[in-house]
């Protein structure tokens, strides 16, 4: 006790003998873990945001029937218990869409004639009013609404809450039209209906045609939860959309890396910086240590000393440094990607031990006084 006593008022006084020099280290390895702490809390978060704006493009996961070659059109389907499957095995944050497509003729008060169009029954969780813009329709007639594609309400001259007929040989169905936005695409030339509205048209009860999925998470994790779906439902062909997974990872990565690359710069730049101001405190401290040695003071122990002090500059650097960096980090992320980053809890403590870690490191000029010889230090020749 008494020893660990001496310990740290030797360290505290070693603190105040140099206030200008350590303060000068305190503050690059301050800047160094505020930094550190910004740059990897925005490459956590860029997977989540990346996955995010990726899951506006669609689903990245497709199942279909199988052998759908050897099938006439519109015949090949899957049962909705295939659709219960999916739903019950979806991690968090995932989404399935079940679509059924035919094609039906569609009339419309504004336009004389019918116009045969591909029509789109979908179920995501239960089409709602918060689905769609329209503020005249009540929740009670939300299941009667139909989303039509700009071309497709173009051609048909539709105006918002039209009434729309959809006719499938003796079957019809009428729904209260809603025009979408354009998207460039097949979806422009298309009707979207409820889901149980299209089985009827279709006299395919309980059947969709494919199951749309869109789950979050890395390549590996996506293939890896492909597999496991494919395994449960044997008679269903489960793939993933290429594109979308391989163009996530590859931007991911890069972006990853860029970050991971400037991260580990500061830490050198900062690590150099401190080692330079190490290199000083220790030629200055030759007179100390050579009356430490003098009196008994093993050289361990005074290393332990100058250790400790390199330790608790990075300790109070980083804990000040970080919790800046967190906040560095909202900002960068508002002002590049236009939305706050969201702080990280893991990012905290990883970077006030990196903090410590590079003030350990940046510490080893003092391994010089180990060398120093009291006598040496006495004649005034060291």
């Amino acid at each position: 006790m008494p020893d660990r006593k001496m310990f740290w008022r030797l360290v505290r006084r070693l603190f105040a003998a140099q206030r200008g020099r350590l303060l000068v280290i305190l503050l690059a390895l301050g800047a160094s873990a505020a930094l550190t702490a910004a740059l990897l809390n925005l490459q956590v978060d860029a997977r989540d945001r990346l996955t995010k704006e990726f899951r506006v493009f669609g689903a990245n996961i497709i199942v279909a029937p199988r052998d759908t070659k050897s099938s006439s059109a519109g015949v090949a389907t899957l049962d909705e218990s295939v659709v219960e499957k999916v739903r019950q095995s979806l991690p968090q944050r995932a989404s399935a869409d079940s679509y059924l497509y035919l094609v039906a003729s569609v009339l419309s008060a504004n336009f004389s004639e019918a116009v045969n169009a591909v029509i789109a029954g979908k179920r995501t969780e239960g089409i709602n009013r918060s689905s769609w813009r329209s503020a005249i329709v009540t929740p009670r007639d939300s299941k009667n609404l139909c989303l039509v594609g700009v071309k497709a309400a173009e051609q048909l001259h539709l105006q918002p809450t039209d009434h729309v007929t959809l006719k499938n040989d003796k079957r019809e169905e009428t729904c209260l039209s809603e025009i979408d936005d354009p998207h460039g695409d097949a979806q422009d030339s298309q009707i979207v209906v409820n889901l149980d509205a299209a089985q009827r048209l279709a006299s395919l009860p309980r059947k969709v045609s494919l199951i749309q999925v869109s789950v979050p998470g890395t390549p590996r994790e996506i293939r890896e939860y492909i597999a496991v779906l494919a395994q449960s439902i044997p008679d269903a062909d489960v793939h993933g959309l290429r594109q979308f997974t391989e163009a996530e990872a590859k931007i991911y990565t890069r972006v990853s890396g860029l970050l991971t690359a400037t991260t580990a710069l500061v830490l050198a730049l900062t690590g150099l910086c401190v080692m330079a101001a190490m290199t000083n405190v220790a030629m200055e401290r030759k007179n100390d240590v050579g009356l430490m040695k003098a009196i008994g003071g093993a050289t361990r122990r005074v290393l332990r000393l100058f250790l400790a002090e390199a330790a608790l500059l990075g300790l109070a650097g980083g804990i000040v440094g970080a919790a800046a960096g967190l906040l560095l980090s909202i900002w960068l992320g508002k002002t590049v990607f236009g939305v706050a980053a969201r702080p990280r809890l893991i990012v905290y403590p990883v970077s006030v031990a990196l903090t410590i870690l590079v003030a350990i490191v940046s510490s080893y000029p003092l391994r010089r006084l180990a060398n120093i010889s009291p006598a040496s230090v006495f004649r005034g020749e060291a």
